[in-house]
Order: structure tokens, then C-alpha cells, then sequence
């Protein structure tokens, strides 16, 4: 079976981005992607805590906030039809990232101190223990989990961008509340968010050293976006349940 014919739900490692020249004298490397990750990290930690420390000065962050999101949403809709920029564009997406979780997080810690703490913890713990169970195949990447985890999470993408849609006509949607089906929603989104790091590992490795030195940039982007979405999902079930308890 052709190794592009694999697919999964982060556009990042789709097959469009995957193709590449046999005559790329550099290819792809875990390490590359690694120390690419590790960087856009710690830039995406510094403005977060600049972020953070603005509001608890009484600056209102509100449409940093919202300008990293729409950013980072532009940023990546552009490097879907321009992968090439990559290298350009992930470290502005990272920039835009930062804006976004720096209001996010400080907006959780102004009502919940130790939350956003005890978020990042548990992402942390979350992708080393899938890349534990990845390495050791005690789960295996099949065909049948890759669909089940591509549906699950175009789903939750197309309830979430629904809801949004419905916001702007006053519209408020359960996922938002406290109510046990959000709760429920919230769980389900955040257990799908870890099991998509098993694909994105499972790509790295059937790609490295076969695709191009600048696709580390996309591998990275992917990363990212995974983390930061299992980030923001254990944040938001987090806060629904100290408000609920």
C-alpha cells in the first residue's frame, strides 16, 4: 500500500502536503521537527506569560485574544494552499498562537488560579503517555482507528464552527454551558484531541528522512495545533467542572 494513500484529520499531514521530489537533497528528520516544536514552544510560553502578566496589570486582552485566533485561523488556511511559505508562516502562527492562549489562560486564571497550571500538566502527561503507547504498539495505528478518529474530529470541528456561526445571531448552543452534555461533548473532544498525536506520530515516522528538509515546518505546525487543541480542550472541561462542583 502506497504510503500517501493514508490520510488523517490533521491537514498538516494530509497526502497534499506529503508529496515530494525525489530529488531533495535534505529530508525530514525527527530531530529537525523536535527542536522546530521545542522552539515554537517556548516562544508560545513567553507571549502567554506576557499575555497573562498585561492582564493582571488591568489591561484588557480581549482583542489580543481574539486577533491571535482569527490570525492563527488566516495563517493556516494560507499555508493549506501554500505550503512552501511554511517556514515563513509557522513562526507567525506561533506568534498568533500565543496572543490567543495569553488571553485564554489569563482569562481562566483571573477566575480559577491553579487551572490553567494544572491544563498544560496534563497535556504534558497526555503526549508523553500516547507517545509511550505509540512506540511500544501497545495501540496500534490501523485503517479502522485512523477513520474513526478523522470522523470523530471533522465532527467536533463542524459542531464547534456551527456553534460559532449561531453565536453571532444570539443564538447559545449547549456545548458552552456546564450542562452534562457539554461536559460529556468536552471529554469526548479532548480524549479525540490525544488520540490524534498517534496519527501525527505515526505520519513522522513514515515520513522521516523521505520528505523534503522544509516539510519539518509543516510536521511542526501539526504538532502544534494538536497540542494546543488538547491544551484548550482540558482547560475548558476543567473550568466546567470547578463551576459545576
Amino acid at each position: 500500500m502506497r504510503l500517501s494513500s493514508y490520510k488523517t484529520n490533521n491537514p498538516v499531514f494530509s497526502n497534499y502536503f506529503w508529496d515530494h521530489k525525489k530529488s531533495a537533497s535534505k529530508r525530514m528528520t525527527v530531530t529537525g521537527i523536535f527542536i522546530k516544536s521545542l522552539v515554537c514552544i517556548l516562544v508560545i510560553a513567553a507571549i502567554t506569560g506576557y499575555i497573562w502578566k498585561l492582564n493582571e496589570a488591568g489591561m484588557t486582552v480581549k482583542w489580543l485574544t481574539l486577533g491571535g485566533m482569527l490570525g492563527a485561523i488566516i495563517i493556516s488556511v494560507i499555508i493549506s494552499v501554500r505550503q512552501h511559505w511554511a517556514p515563513f508562516l509557522v513562526p507567525l502562527y506561533t506568534i498568533a498562537k500565543g496572543l490567543f492562549l495569553g488571553g485564554f489562560s489569563a482569562y481562566a486564571h483571573r477566575h480559577f488560579p491553579d487551572l490553567p497550571y494544572q491544563a498544560i500538566g496534563v497535556t504534558i502527561i497526555t503526549f508523553f503517555v500516547m507517545l509511550l503507547l505509540y512506540q511500544t504498539r501497545i495501540i496500534v495505528v490501523t485503517k479502522k482507528l485512523k477513520s474513526v478518529i478523522i470522523t470523530s474530529a471533522a465532527s467536533i470541528f463542524v459542531v464547534y464552527l456551527i456553534s460559532w456561526i449561531l453565536g453571532f445571531f444570539g443564538i447559545e448552543t449547549y456545548i458552552w454551558g456546564t450542562s452534562w452534555f457539554a461536559i460529556v461533548f468536552n471529554c469526548i473532544a479532548a480524549i479525540v484531541a490525544s488520540f490524534s498525536l498517534l496519527l501525527d506520530f505515526d505520519y513522522i515516522e513514515r515520513y522521516k528522512n523521505r520528505a523534503p528538509k522544509w516539510k519539518e515546518w509543516l510536521a511542526t505546525w501539526g504538532l502544534l495545533a494538536t497540542l494546543i487543541w488538547l491544551y484548550v480542550e482540558t482547560l475548558r472541561l476543567m473550568q466546567k467542572f470547578a463551576i459545576r462542583f
